[in-house]
């Protein structure tokens, strides 16, 4: 039976890709191949550009309120095929329906904020600020802008980029994960739904060579990438040598304090919720965390006893899933290595999930790793699945000196009662997000997504004002008003 072939989505018309090269989209929770995603090379690449960039005058002039409306019509669509959404998620990444439904939401969140941009979009001015000189500012779209997003999040990350964008007056061309490209496609038949022009969303399909491609076409003006950090580096250089806006967010080792005095109940299921959760595929996962003095037994003894009730298998099929599988066979495989590598290094496995689930499918069951030494390779290299570093401290003193030797600074959590230990966690601690009792540091669509250090490569982050910032650049305008011959700048209208 031939397999359905993902398509292009070029100046408002689905079509077939020009290439015989294609990759699999599987079903994590079975193994079983459910669609072909072509690797679309520059013919295409060239295509989708010109369609965006013949698309952005129009788009540009149309009024800021009627493509904010654009964006309310959208958000109503999303909503009406929340479930489908979810539903699609889950067959094509493998995380479990309520994870997925967390994520439509969250990018749901996004495509509001976007409804407000008018009010955020308006400049300043400040008249006389020369004799009869008036200034003012005003924001202009930058033009073609690019958004690379990762597998792990279909949904979300895409909606991170493409309503703000364009809202503030670009056109785009959205180039997906060919590991998760159905949510991408359905995402852009919605907006088509809600009356969005030709060519103002485009949707191609590829790996690396299209990903050039579009970074090195002259006429894309900005690129949103989320992804790895050796990745993210090289977007980012690539795409600043050649003029281009950039933000580049990439990977993570993020770290959570658990101090003597925390609750050890809170701290242990958001510890386990943080590091297991979407099988540990996303860049805000807990992957150390760091008890302080003497409660590390206790600490590892609770969180191997919770991790190791939470039940492991298909998502597809099964709601009340626990943990679902990960992306592919070949990810298991790097993963189940990095916890080999690290008892062969003399960390101690105190659980040990890699046959959790003996079922078809790609699956791999929480892993905690004790007395981790931060030397090791599970302490220093992003592993992107369910395994958690314990590396235990004396004080929290020596805690907030292991972030200064992490290369990332995606985000970190500490668990504590104390305000003077949270304030200076929140103060010295090298990330950009910080959760103080909160598990997953994330922030919501009207704040922006601050990593640091080898975790962002570029000025402007994703989503909230920095996100409209990052599609703008700002135009000064300086008038002089000249008066009639022989009337007098300084006669008061009021003595007439």
């Amino acid at each position: 039976m031939s397999l359905h072939q993902v398509q292009n989505l070029i100046n408002g018309d689905f079509v077939s890709a020009a290439t015989d090269r294609y990759d699999e989209v599987f079903n994590p929770s079975t193994g079983e191949v459910i669609a072909q995603v072509p690797l679309c090379g520059v013919a295409e690449t060239a295509a989708a550009v010109s369609a965006a960039a013949n698309a952005l005058a129009a788009w540009d002039a149309t009024p800021i309120i009627e493509r904010a409306r654009l964006m309310f019509r959208y958000r109503e669509l999303l909503e009406s095929s929340f479930d489908e959404l979810s539903r699609l998620i889950t067959r094509e990444h493998g995380k479990t329906v309520s994870e997925s439904r967390a994520e439509v939401r969250r990018g749901i969140e996004v495509v509001e904020f976007s409804c407000g941009i008018p009010s955020l979009f308006m400049g300043q001015s400040l008249s006389n600020i020369a004799t009869d000189v008036d200034a003012e500012v005003l924001r202009h779209p930058v033009g073609v802008c690019v958004g690379i997003t990762p597998y792990n999040f279909p949904a979300m990350v895409p909606m991170w980029m493409f309503p703000i964008a364009l809202v503030c007056g670009n056109t785009f061309i959205l180039k997906p994960s060919e590991k998760v490209p159905l949510t991408a496609v359905r995402l852009a038949e919605l907006l088509q739904e809600a009356d969005c022009p030709p060519g103002v969303l485009n949707v191609l399909h590829g790996g690396r060579e299209c990903v050039d491609a579009l970074i090195d076409h002259p006429d894309v003006a900005a690129i949103s990438f989320v992804g790895s950090s050796p990745v993210a580096k090289s977007v980012y250089t690539r795409g600043t040598a050649a003029g281009k806006r950039v933000q580049a967010a990439g990977g993570a080792k993020n770290f959570c304090i658990v101090m003597p005095d925390a609750d050890p109940e809170t701290a242990v299921k958001a510890l386990a919720a943080a590091s297991f959760g979407c099988g540990g595929q996303r860049c805000m996962a807990t992957s150390i965390a760091i008890p302080v003095g003497d409660i590390a037994d206790s600490l590892v003894e609770k969180l191997a006893s919770h991790a190791g009730s939470l039940s492991v298998g298909p998502t597809d099929t099964v709601d009340d899933v626990d943990l679902g599988p990960l992306i592919r066979q070949q990810h298991v495989d790097r993963v189940a290595m990095s916890v080999d590598a690290a008892a062969k290094e003399g960390a101690v496995i105190a659980l040990d999930g890699r046959k959790a689930f003996a079922g078809d499918g790609f699956f791999l069951g929480p892993c905690i790793v004790d007395e981790v030494h931060p030397t090791m390779s599970v302490a220093r290299e992003e592993i992107f699945g369910p395994v958690l570093s314990v590396i235990r401290t004396a004080s929290l003193d020596e805690a907030l000196r292991l972030s200064q030797s992490c290369r990332f600074g995606n985000g970190a959590s500490i668990f504590t009662r104390d305000g003077y230990a949270a304030r200076r966690f929140r103060d010295h601690f090298n990330a950009g997000m910080i959760g103080i009792n909160v598990g997953v540091p994330a922030p919501m669509a009207w704040f922006p997504f601050t990593g640091w250090s080898g975790s962002f490569f570029g000025d402007l982050h994703v989503q909230g004002t920095e996100g409209i910032q990052f599609y703008t650049r700002q135009k000064v305008t300086l008038t002089r008003w000249m008066k009639p011959e022989g009337e007098s700048h300084h006669d008061p209208i009021w003595k007439e």
